[in-house]
């Protein structure tokens, strides 16, 4: 008799762990459930930026341009705000609602200027395919806005020289088109002279002096 009740005390012990096993993995399951959905909870979304009157920014097909104002007009009974944006290049001003200034990007900094020089001293990456494709890659680097894309389309038709036979049409027309833009940006983030920016952006691509005349 005494043996039957040590068999039957094992087996309800044995059965005590399993039930416990199980409790456990389920409370360390719903434990996890709980801290994922924290997790979702806490996440916020990103406040959109706010720019303000006399602040450039860069419009990706345009380039750098000025916040000349930021006005509000009612289009079909919605109110609507909206940035009035100078690109002075090009002698344009563009109307952009602030709800769509993803298309905007605020002008970068001197750590970015400096990364952009080292870019431009460093040696040409040029792919083997045909022109026509190259063209278009670099035509897409150009109206991304990104400012170290614009720096490798600069470096890789750079060819050292004005001379109009070392450079078809088309390359010389997309090279002016990314350095004007790189060029602008340069002078308004370290607000020197258009002189002095085109000495320093045409020491590092190694350019004769007295380049891209007019």
């Amino acid at each position: 008799m005494g043996r039957k009740k040590k068999k039957k005390i094992k087996k309800t012990k044995i059965k005590l762990k399993k039930v416990e096993k199980k409790f456990s993995t389920t409370q360390k399951n719903s434990q996890l459930d709980e801290k994922v959905e924290i997790k979702k909870i806490k996440k916020q979304p990103n406040e959109k930026r706010i720019y303000n009157v006399n602040d450039h920014v860069v419009y990706p097909k345009h380039g750098v341009g000025k916040i000349l104002a930021v006005e509000k007009a009612v289009i079909g009974e919605i109110d609507t705000n909206f940035y009035k944006v100078l690109i002075e290049k090009d002698k344009l001003t563009l109307t952009l609602p602030i709800n769509q200034q993803s298309s905007l990007r605020p002008i970068c900094s001197t750590h970015q200027i400096n990364k952009c020089i080292s870019i431009l001293k460093s040696k040409p990456k040029i792919k083997r395919t045909m022109w026509s494709r190259r063209a278009q890659e670099y035509e897409q680097k150009i109206n991304s806005g990104k400012i170290y894309e614009l720096a490798e389309v600069v470096r890789d038709l750079n060819k050292n020289t004005n001379s109009i036979a070392d450079q078809s049409y088309s390359e010389r027309q997309l090279f002016e088109k990314a350095y004007d833009r790189l060029e602008s940006e340069f002078e308004v983030v370290l607000k020197i002279s258009h002189e002095d920016v085109k000495k320093k952006m045409n020491k590092a691509l190694g350019r004769e002096e007295k380049v891209l005349e007019v």
